[in-house]
């Protein structure tokens, strides 16, 4: 109860002699004087889950700057995020560890990252974190998770269920929009709800098939009984999101979709169409989240090898650190400097597009935490150490921002082992072997 009225209340009326009800929007009045909790149960707002990566690495002489801690300068090759710092952290000198393992490239740095772990036949063999994360937070909602890329390419995608399972990435504008806000799509601030006759016909042949597994678990033997009972886990999950999505949802003041793009991309991978496709999937995935479509989103914004080209340059972005020579006067691969420029310029348009989302007095990145990744340190070498990454938003008040850390050497795994404490799982540990960690990455943590 707040101000003599609940958070819950309906406003009623009368409508050709029907009585209707239409729920209030998210009010500031209904919240705390921080914006992150509602004030009359301290209920708090949903915290969201993002990774963005980028390929290639980085060049140390223009990337990483002299100073840590808050007053730290914005090197040449990151100077598109400088007008963010209040969002973000940059975190430099991490390490990867495959001990015994080959060297699978451009495969090893993101299956370490991901999964704590060195790839097992060129693949990794546990679920990614993000999927872990989705796991626990995003059940309940239309999409449990969403994955998409910049790239021109559905595998480009570093989001797996276990060892065999990917999500593959959407690379099309046209069509995400069509399955994000199409037909099946339930809008939040609508005056009517009319539950949606496909998702009643799938939840109803979803209850028979479920009925028939209870059957035939009856009837198996023991390792069978295992394996029905993991789909049927899977199941119960599936039934969870239609009955989300037959129930009327709470309006969202923030989620007002665009019309849909007019054109798509295409299939290149010229550095123009990235940054246009990168822009648009971005604003697609801001407002999925804003209007609570799902709660985790995974984002590439090319693939690890990645074939970005240069207009007036023969090499595309991963030959070109094979094969271009370093200049002596500046110490650094020239156009590789520049490709990792446009994808600084890139996660820069992501930041744009989710601050640019206001909710509950603040941004929308604000109550999120995502990850920013990439693959080697220096690319040249394909190193595993000496790894950057961000962090952008501030998980609802759980996050400082503003920050440049050394990490000296820690494993990269200390990284989503913060994030997934941080998104409320009781994780003890994560990864194995030399990237074992207990330890989150504690400067960062408010």
């Amino acid at each position: 109860m707040l101000n003599g009225f609940p958070r819950r209340r309906l406003l009623r009326g009368l409508l050709q002699g029907g009585a209707v009800t239409v729920a209030l929007p998210l009010l500031d009045c209904y919240l705390n004087s921080n914006g992150t909790a509602f004030a009359d149960d301290g209920k708090p707002l949903p915290v969201r889950f993002g990774i963005w990566s980028w390929a290639l690495g980085m060049n140390r002489p223009v990337f990483v700057p002299a100073k840590t801690g808050k007053d730290f300068e914005f090197p040449e090759e990151i100077a598109a995020l400088a007008p963010y710092r209040d969002h973000l952290n940059l975190l430099t000198n991490f390490q990867q560890y495959r001990d015994a393992a080959g060297l699978v490239g451009h495969v090893t740095p993101w299956i370490i990252s991901r999964t704590g772990a060195p790839p097992v036949n060129n693949g990794p063999a546990l679920e990614t974190y993000d999927i872990t994360i989705a796991n626990q937070i995003g059940r309940n909602r239309r999409f449990k998770t969403l994955v998409a890329t910049a790239s021109a390419n559905a595998r480009t995608t570093y989001s797996y269920e276990d060892a065999h399972t990917a999500n593959p990435a959407e690379y099309s504008p046209i069509d995400f929009y069509e399955r994000l806000f199409g037909p099946d799509f339930s809008d939040p601030n609508a005056k009517e709800f009319k539950p949606n006759p496909r998702v009643m016909a799938r939840k109803s042949v979803l209850s028979a098939v479920m009925e028939e597994i209870k059957w035939i678990d009856k009837r198996v033997g023991a390792s069978d009984k295992a394996r029905l009972d993991q789909y049927f886990t899977g199941l119960r999950h599936l039934e969870n999101q239609f009955d989300q999505q037959l129930t009327k949802p709470e309006p969202i003041a923030a989620c007002q979709p665009s019309a849909p793009p007019k054109a798509d991309v295409g299939m290149g991978n010229e550095s123009a169409s990235v940054v246009v496709r990168n822009q648009m999937m971005s604003k697609l995935l801001a407002m999925a989240v804003a209007c609570d479509q799902t709660r985790v989103i995974n984002m590439a914004y090319c693939d690890m090898s990645s074939n970005t080209t240069k207009p007036g340059y023969d090499k595309p972005h991963h030959t070109c650190t094979h094969e271009e020579g370093v200049d002596e006067k500046l110490g650094y691969q020239v156009n590789h400097s520049w490709y990792i420029r446009r994808s600084m310029e890139g996660l820069a348009t992501f930041i744009k597009e989710f601050t640019s989302i206001k909710e509950a007095g603040g941004t929308l990145l604000d109550n999120m935490f995502v990850v920013v990744d990439t693959d080697h340190g220096n690319a040249r070498l394909h190193a595993l150490d000496d790894l950057p990454a961000f962090t952008l938003g501030r998980a609802g008040g759980k996050i400082k921002t503003g920050l440049h850390i050394d990490v000296k050497g820690a494993p990269f795994t200390r990284l989503a082992l913060t994030a997934m404490r941080t998104m409320g799982l009781e994780t003890q540990k994560f990864g194995g072997g030399t990237n074992l960690t207990s330890d989150e990455v504690s400067e960062i943590l408010a």
